[in-house]
């Protein structure tokens, strides 16, 4: 099983190279162009990089566990602060992905746990939300498994707005 870790500001060219493994295999799923992605600059792909690790978000990855190795999977987690301050903080998936060669191994599940425990003890997070397209079904089951539900809200999903993107939430222990 690959180290799960922390994204450092370092790893702005391991950021690089899997952000455009991951638009390349599913750019349905993502808000970014690969285009776009490609036309960032290295200044651009640091901060980037440092913006995923700072306070009020972060971000896992996983890897062989040697330095400077290729990243195989990745989770971000950011806190979203409710519109009623009564309310707990939130914390928001906003992007997944595990490489092919490593899908059907349980790293998502281990990703999924890590992201889970880190958003409720250092975000102090009381739930965790995310955006899932309505014809996922592998998605959808992935996050029931994992005790997330269907809030009844969604939205237009972002690639197709005539398909919606679900909104699923779990509490946080």
């Amino acid at each position: 099983m690959p180290r799960i870790r922390r994204l450092q500001a370092s790893d702005w060219r391991l950021l690089r190279e899997v952000r455009l493994e991951m638009l390349k295999d599913t750019p349905m799923a993502y808000v970014e162009s690969l285009e776009a992605a490609r036309r960032q600059t290295d200044t651009q792909w640091q901060e980037r990089a440092a913006a995923m690790s700072g306070d009020s978000s972060f971000t896992l990855v996983a890897d062989s566990g040697q330095d400077g190795s290729k990243l195989c999977a990745l989770m971000r987690v950011v806190l979203k602060h409710p519109q009623d301050p009564e309310k707990p903080l939130q914390a928001m998936l906003i992007s997944v992905y595990v490489a092919p060669g490593h899908r059907g191994l349980g790293l998502a599940d281990e990703l999924l746990k890590e992201a889970c425990k880190a958003a409720a003890e250092e975000l102090s997070a009381g739930s965790m939300e995310l955006g899932v397209h309505e014809e996922n079904s592998r998605a959808l089951a992935f996050y029931r498994r994992h005790g997330f539900e269907t809030t009844g809200a969604g939205r237009p999903y972002p690639q197709d707005t005539s398909k919606r993107e679900l909104t699923m939430q779990r509490r946080l222990p």
